[in-house]
């Protein structure tokens, strides 16, 4: 059953958690990404952790083993909900990862939804035949490292669903709803499309927080997900 990730996309705690109250008991998950985080640092994540919120620390880890396994332990001991780590970081520092990470699930982050295939055939200098099978064959290294899920575009889930374990997770940003622009995301799907792939998690972040009535936005969003789960019922 999909739940909405609201992204804290904010240079400030106190622009952050001023949407946290708008959107009231509707929100019940927050991403907290790299900006924010370098700002606010952890006393925002305990701040909505002391509100009962949920958290998605996404600050995409990615380093030797020792030093991503540091990372990982703070944010855990931090009561971080769910965190990522860079998939092509690599099998030694995927298990690093998972070895501390205690309750706290890890994302292994596969390919950027602002990433085109043409830059990617630039970045590991080879061509890409598929972008679907390329962020497959990136959720294929997690699952056998253990990592709990993966981060992909809506445009890849349906595919990702249909080789991991049900318990596997696939979390979707690039999440726009119809007649909403795509910004700088290139991969990009509605609600209802992103849910009917078989995603768990839907991150949203500028449909809801470059809202006229953000709270608004998030209840038309929820209401998009929940009529998609009843379809399915």
């Amino acid at each position: 059953m999909a739940e909405i990730i609201v992204a804290l996309d904010f240079p400030a705690a106190d622009r952050a958690l001023d949407l946290v109250n708008d959107l009231g008991e509707a929100g019940t998950f927050y991403k907290v990404g790299l900006e924010l985080y370098t700002r606010a640092g952890p006393s925002v994540v305990e701040e909505l952790r002391d509100r009962g919120k949920s958290v998605f620390l996404d600050l995409k880890l990615h380093d030797i083993p020792n030093t991503v396994a540091g990372g990982v332990r703070a944010a855990s001991q931090l009561g971080v909900d769910l965190l990522t780590v860079h998939t092509a970081g690599g099998g030694p520092m995927l298990d690093a990862a998972r070895e501390v990470a205690g309750e706290m699930r890890l994302l292994g982050v596969t390919v950027l939804t602002s990433i085109a295939p043409t830059d990617l055939e630039a970045t590991w200098g080879r061509k890409i035949p598929s972008m679907p099978e390329e962020v497959g064959r990136l959720a294929d290294l997690a699952a056998r490292h253990q990592i709990h899920g993966v981060v992909v575009s809506p445009l890849e889930a349906a595919l990702i669903r249909s080789r991991v374990e049900p318990e596997f997770l696939i979390v979707t940003p690039g999440i726009r709803p119809a007649g909403v622009g795509r910004d700088d995301q290139q991969r990009v799907a509605t609600p209802s499309a992103a849910v009917a792939a078989g995603a768990d998690y839907l991150v949203v972040g500028r449909a809801i927080t470059g809202a006229n009535d953000p709270e608004a936005a998030l209840h038309s969003i929820l209401a998009e997900v929940d009529l998609v789960k009843s379809d399915d019922g």
